[in-house]
């Protein structure tokens, strides 16, 4: 076997996509399917998605049940393009039954569902499990992540970053009686669209251990859910961080700025990193520490230069999804080590629950917080809409 035949489970906007790169069908100015993935079988239980399916592609299997889709034989791993509460049942089954699974972010709403899932797939080593963290392909962030691992520019003091590129109006919000609720998406901003830069900043600073946030519901819009999020972090290093976002500014801001010993790192827009070094006056490069041990304030401007790296991001929008899809083939092929490891994705499952728990309770919280408090309060909000039962992991 040199390719993976990929199941998609939930034809929406996200499975379609998918769907399209790995059968060739994307377009001319799509990237190409790379050469260990293959579309094997598509799934959904909407039979306005089986018509669509059946017009676009008719050379591929489809199925009204993933369970039956994983049995057949047409494939070898799913992709979860579901809603979040399903994805870890659907793994979960998955893996037990020796089915390589790609799990779509977020990997959960509750930690404790997500930890099962974790605790699964230890102890069905032989199924590939991986998760959808795209961003982690994005060649930008991987250089920003090294310069910050190999220790070069000291420790971080502090980081920050600021997403708001993803205004959303009521319209959106009202396509579906399931979406920006408790139940049927489990939370709003820090589940839907920030998962992704919640596990950049983790990737890339560290996981921290307190987090203290305000997360206010329905600004300005017409949910029930978080839409506007301020969350201050404490690292281990004792280095504060801060995390911002929302989805009522129509001209957002992406910047992540890193402050290092040895100088910064700001990310702009999420193409554009510039990297800057201390240097003292004869060009050598130093630290803030060694500035504030040698230098007054009316001597800084003098003393202290900076050496200056632009990096620009070159990725188109689908590569990175690609990249993930082949390294998780290779993976299932080879045993070659993941990108996007699926246990990881509990990181950031576990940062929005302590982002809520702390909101909800006006408290600082430990990261991770307490699971089974987290799910108490989540299961209260769940109750108080009348819209969806509670969804407990059995």
């Amino acid at each position: 076997m040199d390719k993976i035949r990929y199941g998609i489970v939930g034809m929406g906007g996200q499975g379609s996509a998918y769907a399209g790169f790995l059968s060739g069908k994307a377009g001319p100015s799509a990237p190409q399917c790379p050469p260990h993935c293959a579309l094997g079988a598509l799934c959904d239980t909407d039979p306005e998605k089986e018509k669509m399916c059946a017009g676009v592609y008719p050379e591929y299997p489809f199925f009204r049940d993933w369970k039956e889709m994983i049995a057949s034989g047409s494939i070898d791993a799913v992709i979860t393009t579901v809603p979040h509460y399903l994805h870890h049942e659907i793994a979960i089954y998955c893996l037990e039954h020796g089915m390589n699974v790609l799990v779509e972010k977020p990997a959960g709403v509750r930690a404790k569902d997500v930890a099962a899932m974790n605790a699964c797939a230890a102890a069905h080593p032989e199924a590939g499990f991986g998760i959808m963290f795209n961003q982690r392909a994005n060649k930008l962030y991987q250089k920003v992540r090294e310069i910050v691992a190999s220790s070069e520019m000291g420790e971080i003091r502090r980081s920050q970053w600021i997403i708001n590129t993803w205004w959303r109006p009521d319209s959106y919000y009202q396509q579906s009686t399931w979406r920006a609720t408790w139940g049927g998406e489990g939370g709003g901003v820090l589940v839907n669209q920030a998962p992704h830069q919640l596990d950049l900043w983790q990737w890339i600073c560290g996981t921290p251990v307190k987090v203290f946030s305000k997360n206010l519901t329905g600004r300005y819009r017409k949910i029930a859910v978080e839409n506007d999020v301020t969350m201050l972090a404490t690292f281990a290093n004792g280095a504060t961080g801060t995390f911002i976002t929302c989805t009522h500014d129509a001209n957002g801001t992406d910047r992540l700025e890193i402050d290092l010993d040895g100088g910064k790192i700001v990310v702009d827009n999420s193409r554009t990193a510039t990297v800057s070094r201390y240097l003292d006056a004869t060009g050598h490069r130093v630290t803030e520490t060694y500035l504030n041990d040698h230098l007054r304030m009316d001597q800084l401007a003098d003393a202290r230069q900076l050496d200056t790296q632009v990096i620009e991001g070159t990725d188109s929008w689908g590569l990175q999804h690609l990249t993930v899809m082949e390294d998780f083939a290779l993976h299932c092929l080879t045993g070659s080590p993941l990108l996007a490891p699926g246990t990881e994705g509990i990181n950031g499952v576990n940062l929005a629950n302590s982002s809520q728990l702390s909101s909800w309770t006006g408290r600082e919280v430990d990261n991770p917080c307490n699971p089974e408090e987290f799910a108490r309060e989540l299961d209260k909000r769940i109750a108080n809409e009348g819209m969806f039962p509670t969804r407990e992991q059995g």
